[in-house]
């Protein structure tokens, strides 16, 4: 039915023409006359048998007029002082002859009245008592009728009532039922209104073109409205008012052709405070904020008066380009003006201040406020965790549960986005209940919402139980959950859902974005490879997140060279771009060229961030770059005014520790002016490790023990670096001291992906098909080191035994599992590409180092600090593991 309304709308619109109703009023007969006598100033003073002689009129009916008048009269008045239940006694407290004697004129005084007052009872009570009466319905009585039950919120009778009238030719009954249809968002109705009034022949004004193009707005029908738009400049009409010009200004805005709506504004030659505000608040709306403050400057010059709705419309503007003195200008007018009070204007505020990260100003107006609408809640903990208070977001919803504000939908989206922001994850499962007993845990901006919460407090068991519930998953889903997993370092999971989910839709640039983080993070190549040329078909290879995101699969995948062309060819670098291909050779060892693309940067006019700090002092970290190091930590806190952070502390003491300045480390640690973490003691125990200070590591372990107790891996590392100093006792004692602490240890594993197919490997393994295959090869490549002079690095074998129990341990090391695999798997000079989720050992580096020179292949390793590039019996990273 909407269809068949809407479709011939714009043909009916363009072939029609104004005309004149042809058809015959029907012949009126009024029940009573009048019959003046034709001596027009001659009195009525003789009587004779009941009969005015001069006229001859019956001396009774006259008397029943007069009678009629003063009743007519009576209630007219009492209509005028608004007391509708003594004009409605007087009416009830008639007989019934003078009830039908009582004039058409009467009756829509008191059908105004009740129209005006809202009073449905009394207004069909009238109506029931002219039904009875044998007054005939004019014109102007059905109006009032009809206006009386639309204006008293009962459509469906006006409506029928209307239908029922033959007297159609005034647009004010149109006008007045398409308005109030519009009211209660029935558009479609009002379109098929607005369509039979064409048909009946009654011309449409103004305020009828601007209710249906209001409809055509809500709808996004902008083909019908631009229609209208050209038979009312066909008309003339556009001229007439602004009422027309400002509806156009709104459904152009609504549609998306904000410049088609200035266009409008532009040529309206009658502009009043709605068109200016409605313009404005378009501008505004759409994202032109620049715009939008110049028609807002423009409108001051212009001697325009702002109101309430002019500021509601122009702080958005201010709150996105982060204007606060501006900001607090309105503020300082609205108070003048006095709107302070004004619940909407509050909420604009709250909103300007907090994204100006004034949020101090924003609590000093929400704690004033006496009519806190939700919308003043949802912008108060929304400015809250934009200013990253997470903290007094999460108590801000305690806050308002207490007192039994009925939240919405986007209240408890802000309220997760705050837990999620701050890892609360206690706090996200009470909003999570307190959703689920209000039962909006199944809207899916909720759902999505609870997944997102989740994912970022690293409970997946939780946001895939969301997801499995949610009846109507959208792409934000799908997305969420398999970013998610990928963020968690659970890649295989966000593949196996990247797959599930190409069978219900395709994926966006958002779901690639996230795969290739999967890929990397497993340092699939040839599976990053199939993302890429997906990538391409799809034709989303110009978004500058799916191409950083490419740069960093190619960098993760071992394949840096790849990644550079990739990143040559970008037309757009934005600083993720700069960072992630600073980060990459970073891994790779190769920290002067990751000075040199720094230095590139900074000439192409990109200000690095705290992020592109981490990425250049790692790389430094790993190529033994001290000097550079310090530089540039100390030119971030002086030159470029950005304070450290504990990942930058962090980075300085993996510097100075690989580097073997473990005092100085140390001392630097002591003097943060924060309080140190578990990774910044940790990076200080790895060091210790590579350079066998057990006294340092002891006092160290202990630090990182009380910050992380139930972290095994710190527990592995020290008794590492017992067994290495062959310190057996200790070692014994550490590992009772995990197994009476339950702790589990993260088992080392290798894997390498040979023709699609990945390949997984553990030490000792001999599950695999090409065991023994694998064993002759590793026993050559060992007699060959032998007769090289190469003696096997025994304490990295992490047992107490003989030296023939210990060169077997060594041999079964996963790394060299993976490396011999590859080797025999194959084809002659293609690369071997393996990945650890621990750091290589020593052994098994000096054998790769081997490998690839008795092979002649060059091996690509990653384990969970960076890449090893084995080529010609070399590494990349010198000696820095």
């Amino acid at each position: 039915m909407a269809a068949a309304a809407i479709k011939p709308l714009q043909s009916v619109l363009s072939k029609h023409k104004y005309r004149r109703c042809n058809k015959k009023k029907k012949k009126k007969y009024p029940i009573f006359y009048i019959f003046h006598s034709p001596q027009r100033n001659q009195p009525f003073t003789s009587l004779s048998s009941g009969y005015w002689r001069s006229a001859g009129v019956p001396y009774a009916t006259l008397i029943c007029e007069e009678r009629t008048r003063s009743i007519d009269s009576e209630i007219q008045d009492l209509c005028l002082m608004g007391n509708l239940e003594e004009a409605m006694k007087s009416i009830s407290s008639l007989n019934y002859e003078d009830f039908t004697r009582l004039d058409s004129e009467t009756y829509c005084y008191v059908l105004q009245l009740c129209s005006d007052l809202g009073s449905l009872h009394h207004g069909s009570n009238l109506h029931s008592l002219i039904s009875s009466s044998r007054l005939e319905m004019d014109s102007n009585l059905g109006s009032k009728l009809v206006s009386m039950y639309v204006n008293c919120g009962d459509l469906g009778n006006g409506r029928m009532l209307f239908d029922r009238l033959s007297f159609k030719e005034n647009p004010f009954l149109w006008n007045l039922l398409m308005s109030a249809y519009a009211k209660i968002e029935e558009y479609i109705e009002t379109i098929i209104l607005f369509q039979s009034m064409w048909e009946h022949g009654t011309n449409p004004n103004s305020r009828t073109f601007s209710c249906v193009l209001k409809c055509f707005s809500a709808l996004g029908h902008l083909s019908h409205g631009m229609a209208v738009h050209g038979y009312l400049q066909k008309l003339g009409l556009f001229d007439n008012g602004s009422a027309v010009g400002n509806a156009l200004i709104t459904m152009y805005s609504k549609c998306y052709c904000i410049n088609t709506a200035i266009n409008v504004f532009d040529k309206m030659p009658v502009k009043d405070i709605i068109s200016w505000n409605s313009i404005i608040h378009g501008c505004v709306s759409r994202g032109i904020f620049n715009k939008g403050l110049e028609l807002f400057s423009e409108m001051l010059f212009s001697g325009m008066d702002i109101d309430l709705a002019t500021l509601v419309s122009v702080l958005p503007a201010f709150a996105e380009i982060g204007d606060l003195a501006q900001g607090r200008a309105l503020h300082g007018y609205s108070i003048k003006a006095g709107f302070v009070k004004e619940v909407n204007l509050n909420n604009s505020l709250l909103d300007m201040y907090s994204k100006c990260l004034a949020v101090g100003n924003a609590v000093q107006i929400f704690e004033k406020m006496s009519g806190r609408t939700i919308v003043s809640w949802t912008s108060m903990i929304s400015g809250y965790t934009i200013n990253a208070q997470y903290e007094e977001a999460i108590s801000l919803f305690e806050e308002m549960e207490a007192e039994n504000m009925e939240p919405d939908l986007h209240f408890i989206t802000c309220a997760l986005h705050a837990c999620a922001c701050s890892g609360s994850l206690n706090h996200g499962k009470h909003i999570h209940d307190y959703a689920v007993r209000n039962g909006l845990d199944s809207h899916i901006f909720v759902a999505n919402a609870l997944m997102d919460m989740y994912a970022k407090c690293g409970n997946m068991e939780n946001a895939r139980d969301v997801f499995d519930h949610t009846a109507d998953k959208d792409m934000i889903s799908w997305n969420t959950l398999i970013g998610g997993y990928a963020k968690n370092s659970l890649p295989n999971e966000a593949l196996h859902l990247f797959v599930k989910m190409q069978l219900h839709m395709q994926p966006n640039s958002t779901t690639m974005s996230c795969i290739l983080r999967a890929s990397a993070s497993l340092s699939l190549l040839e599976k990053g490879r199939e993302m890429h040329a997906y990538i391409i078909r799809v034709g989303i290879q110009e978004c500058s997140f799916v191409m950083n995101a490419l740069v960093d699969m190619y960098s993760k995948c071992g394949a840096l060279v790849l990644a550079r062309q990739l990143f040559d060819l970008m037309d757009f670098k934005d600083i993720v771009s700069w960072t992630v291909v600073i980060s990459g050779y970073g891994m790779h060892g190769h920290g002067r060229e990751a000075l040199a693309i720094f230095k590139q940067m900074r000439r192409n006019g990109i200000k690095p961030d705290g992020v592109s700090f981490v990425a250049i002092l790692y790389a430094c970290s790993h190529s033994g770059l001290i000097d550079e190091g310090w530089r540039f930590f100390n030119a971030m806190r002086n030159e470029y005014k950005i304070e450290p952070t504990i990942e930058h502390y962090a980075c300085m003491v993996d510097l100075l520790s690989r580097a073997g300045r473990l005092s100085k480390a140390y001392n630097f640690i002591e003097s943060m002016p924060m309080v140190p973490d578990a990774t910044v003691w940790g990076a200080l125990l790895c060091g210790c490790r590579i350079h066998r200070d057990v006294e340092l590591a002891e006092k160290v372990a202990e630090r990182v023990f009380e910050l992380e107790p139930e972290n095994t891996g710190y527990y592995i590392l020290l008794a590492n670096i017992y067994a290495e100093a062959e310190k057996w006792e200790a070692v014994k004692k550490l590992r009772d001291s995990i197994e009476r602490k339950a702790l589990r240890k993260n088992p080392g594993c290798t894997w390498i992906e040979v023709r699609s197919k990945v390949h997984i490997f553990v030490a000792g393994d001999k599950s695999n098909s090409q065991s023994k295959k694998i064993e002759i090869f590793l026993d050559d490549v060992r007699r060959r080191m032998k007769e090289e002079g190469y003696a096997p690095k025994w304490r990295y074998a992490l047992i107490d035994a003989e030296d023939r129990i210990k060169e077997e341990a060594l041999c079964g090391h996963s790394e060299k599992l993976a490396i011999a695999f590859g080797i025999l798997n194959t084809i002659e000079g293609k690369p071997i590409r393996v990945a650890k989720n621990l750091r290589v050992c020593g052994d098994c580096h000096e054998v790769a180092k081997f490998i690839s020179y008795m092979t002649a292949r060059e091996i690509i390793l990653r384990d969970n600090k960076r890449f090893h590039h084995f080529q010609q019996g070399r590494c990349s990273c010198r000696g820095y593991l």
